[in-house]
């Protein structure tokens, strides 16, 4: 039965290298599959201690696989238009089971990535793991460390609050200072000369579809960096 069931042809079409049970087989099947080629071939020691990266960047992914979710669901019960964003806030609250959980999962999790993405990036600052060949891979960080400040800043306003609001209005107002293209910055945040429906449905593509694809895709570029940098970096 198994053997009928090995050389069956759905069963060569998803295992193409046959069961691995040769080296050479072993290896095409690390070669082939995805999920396994993104690791390193071989592992050091140290890589494998928890005192050496503390976990931070797994945990910031983690975190943004339940942001995602999280997001995802929240955008079923939200409206971005000025008549019903706050109102659907409220109800989420207060109408919906479980919706406070969901929606305070959602805002505690975003909190906390910026804090291990924080951290993460100390800790290869400290171990100085910036070092080449992973110089570009630091530069991916940086840009991953904006990008995540972005989800959480362009998130802000999407309650629709008065908190909410007050605080876009200060941070735009900041931008408008920038030397030469403060007003263009400006109204490209708001789409108006004040905040409105239009900041609110930029704000809204903005968090939920432009710069999570980003992240996501930086993300891919920053996984695959370190696996063909030879994996963690060694130790100072």
């Amino acid at each position: 039965m198994i053997e009928r069931l090995t050389q069956s042809r759905i069963f060569k079409s998803i295992i193409r290298s046959g069961l691995p049970d040769t080296p050479l087989k072993k290896s095409m099947v690390m070669f082939n599959n995805f999920v396994l080629h993104i690791f390193p071939v071989k592992i050091k020691r140290h890589g494998i201690k928890f005192s050496f990266t503390y976990c931070m960047g797994g945990i910031s992914f983690l975190l943004f696989v339940i942001l995602t979710i999280t997001g995802v669901l929240l955008m079923f019960l939200y409206a971005p238009t000025v008549e019903r964003a706050y109102h659907d806030m409220k109800f989420l609250s207060t109408g919906v089971y479980n919706g406070q959980i969901l929606r305070n999962l959602h805002r505690w999790a975003a909190h906390a990535m910026i804090v291990t993405v924080f951290l993460h990036m100390i800790r290869v600052f400290y171990t100085r793991s910036y070092r080449p060949p992973r110089e570009f891979n630091w530069v991916v960080g940086v840009i991953l460390f904006v990008l995540t400040l972005a989800l959480s800043y362009t998130g802000y306003l999407l309650p629709w609050d008065q908190l909410a609001y007050w605080g876009i209005t200060v941070g735009t107002t900041i931008a408008g200072y920038t030397p030469l293209i403060g007003d263009e910055v400006r109204f490209f945040m708001l789409g108006a000369d004040e905040v409105g429906q239009p900041a609110l449905l930029r704000f809204y593509v903005m968090h939920c579809i432009v710069v999570p694809l980003l992240a996501a895709g930086f993300m891919a570029i920053h996984f695959w960096r370190i696996r063909k940098d030879g994996g963690i970096s060694d130790p100072l």
